[in-house]
C-alpha cells in the first residue's frame, strides 16, 4: 500500500520503521529529519505529497488533530483512507466524521504499544480498531497488513475504547506521573513491589507531558477515574492515621 505519515515523532518513526519494508511510505514532518526518514526505508515528502497517498496516518498530538484535518482535508484524494492513531477515540472520530469528505474512508485505531515496548517487533501486540466508515475490502487490506506484522486486532466502539482506556492506560499514566512528582527512584534495597512501581514510572517517563495532558483532557471518562483513585487513596490514608 501507499502510505502517508504526518509527523515523525516517536510513534511516527516507530510505524515507519516497522511498515516501510512492505509498503511505500512517504513521511512529512516540519523538522529537518529527511536523513532519519530515509534511514528507516521511507521517503521524506511535502505535506501535499503525503496527502496524495492511499492511506493517511496523522501522528500528531491529540490537541493538534482537528487543526491538522482542517488544513489537509482539501489535499486528500477522494478514495483515500484516514487512519488515526490517537490514544482516545471519541474525539478524533467526531472530528473525522465532521471534517472529512464523505468519499474518504475512516478507520480509528489505537496502537496498544509504544516506541519502548515495541522497539524491536510488533508481534504479539494489540491494536484497538473502530470501523467508522470503511468498506469490507478496505478494512480487509488494512487488517491483513496489521496481521502480517503479528498484531492482534481488537474491534470496539470509540465509546467502549475510551471507557476501558480510562482504567488501563490513563490510570497507569496518572500513577506513573505521580511517582515522577514524588521523586521515586531506586533505593539500593528495593523490594519486588517497589521495583514494580518503578517499572510503571519507566513506562510513562519517556512520553511527553503533552500526551499525558491530552489523554486526560479528551477522554470523557478520565475525570471519574481520577476522582475514584484519589478518593480511594484518601480512604486508605484515613485508615492508617
Amino acid at each position: 500500500m501507499k502510505i502517508g505519515i504526518i509527523g515523525f515523532g516517536r510513534l511516527g518513526a516507530l510505524l515507519t520503521k516497522h511498515f516501510a519494508g512492505e509498503h511505500e511510505i512517504k513521511v512529512y514532518d516540519r523538522r529537518p529529519v529527511a536523513s532519519k526518514i530515509r534511514a528507516l526505508g521511507a521517503k521524506a515528502a511535502s505535506l501535499k505529497e503525503v496527502c496524495d497517498q492511499f492511506v493517511i496516518v496523522p501522528c500528531v498530538p491529540i490537541a493538534a488533530f482537528e487543526p491538522l484535518l482542517r488544513k489537509i482535508r482539501g489535499l486528500l484524494r477522494p478514495d483515500s483512507l484516514m487512519v488515526d492513531v490517537c490514544s482516545v477515540k471519541e474525539h478524533p472520530v467526531r472530528v473525522m466524521k465532521k471534517l472529512l469528505p464523505r468519499s474518504v474512508e475512516i478507520l480509528a485505531t489505537h496502537p496498544n504499544f509504544g516506541p519502548d515496548s515495541a522497539a524491536e517487533s510488533l508481534s504479539g501486540r494489540q491494536i484497538a480498531v473502530c470501523r467508522v466508515r470503511i468498506t469490507p475490502r478496505g478494512y480487509g487490506r488494512v487488517k491483513k497488513a496489521f496481521e502480517r506484522k503479528g498484531l492482534t486486532l481488537v474491534e470496539m466502539t470509540p465509546r467502549e475504547h475510551d471507557r476501558r482506556m480510562a482504567t488501563s492506560l490513563l490510570l497507569t499514566h496518572f500513577i506513573g506521573r505521580g511517582l515522577m512528582e514524588y521523586g521515586a527512584k531506586p533505593t539500593g534495597i528495593d523490594t519486588e513491589g517497589y521495583k514494580r512501581l518503578l517499572r510503571i514510572l519507566q513506562t510513562v517517563q519517556n512520553d511527553s507531558s503533552q500526551l499525558f495532558l491530552d489523554m486526560n483532557r479528551y477522554n470523557a471518562y478520565a475525570p471519574a477515574m481520577r476522582r475514584r483513585l484519589l478518593a480511594s487513596l484518601a480512604k486508605v490514608d484515613r485508615r492508617v492515621r
